[in-house]
Protein backbone atom coordinates (compact mmCIF):
# COMPACT_ATOMS: atom_id res chain seq x y z
CA UNK A 1 0.00 0.00 0.00
CA UNK A 2 1.32 3.57 -1.18
CA UNK A 3 0.71 6.41 1.85
CA UNK A 4 2.30 9.00 0.11
CA UNK A 5 0.95 12.49 -0.25
CA UNK A 6 0.64 14.43 -2.79
CA UNK A 7 3.26 17.10 -3.08
CA UNK A 8 1.85 20.73 -3.54
CA UNK A 9 3.50 23.50 -4.99
CA UNK A 10 4.18 26.89 -2.38
CA UNK A 11 3.38 29.98 -4.16
CA UNK A 12 6.41 32.49 -4.85
CA UNK A 13 5.44 35.00 -2.54
CA UNK A 14 5.48 32.33 0.32
CA UNK A 15 8.56 31.14 -0.59
CA UNK A 16 11.63 32.47 2.20
CA UNK A 17 15.09 33.26 0.35
CA UNK A 18 18.04 30.24 1.04
CA UNK A 19 20.45 31.64 2.80
CA UNK A 20 24.41 30.65 1.60
CA UNK A 21 27.46 30.59 3.58
CA UNK A 22 30.95 29.86 2.82
CA UNK A 23 34.21 29.55 4.25
CA UNK A 24 36.52 32.15 3.21
CA UNK A 25 40.19 32.96 4.48
CA UNK A 26 39.25 30.67 7.41
CA UNK A 27 35.90 31.64 8.67
CA UNK A 28 31.98 31.55 7.15
CA UNK A 29 30.64 34.05 6.31
CA UNK A 30 27.17 35.24 4.26
CA UNK A 31 27.55 34.99 0.69
CA UNK A 32 25.12 38.24 0.49
CA UNK A 33 27.34 40.29 2.77
CA UNK A 34 30.02 39.55 -0.28
CA UNK A 35 31.57 42.77 -1.78
CA UNK A 36 31.27 42.88 -5.71
CA UNK A 37 34.56 41.36 -6.29
CA UNK A 38 34.41 38.75 -3.63
CA UNK A 39 31.05 37.91 -5.30
CA UNK A 40 32.57 37.65 -8.78
CA UNK A 41 35.29 35.26 -7.07
CA UNK A 42 32.65 33.04 -5.49
CA UNK A 43 30.96 32.54 -8.70
CA UNK A 44 33.83 31.79 -11.09
CA UNK A 45 34.90 29.03 -8.19
CA UNK A 46 35.01 25.69 -10.25
CA UNK A 47 34.28 22.66 -8.00
CA UNK A 48 36.15 19.46 -8.55
CA UNK A 49 35.41 15.51 -7.36
CA UNK A 50 38.16 13.67 -6.30
CA UNK A 51 39.02 10.65 -8.04
CA UNK A 52 39.34 7.75 -5.32
CA UNK A 53 42.69 5.85 -4.69
CA UNK A 54 43.10 2.40 -5.14
CA UNK A 55 45.46 1.36 -2.60
CA UNK A 56 47.84 -1.66 -3.39
CA UNK A 57 48.99 -4.03 -0.92
CA UNK A 58 52.72 -4.52 -2.30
Amino acid sequence: MNSKQPQTAIPQEQRQPCEVWTRVMGYHRPVASFNTGKKSEYADRQFFKEAACSASAD
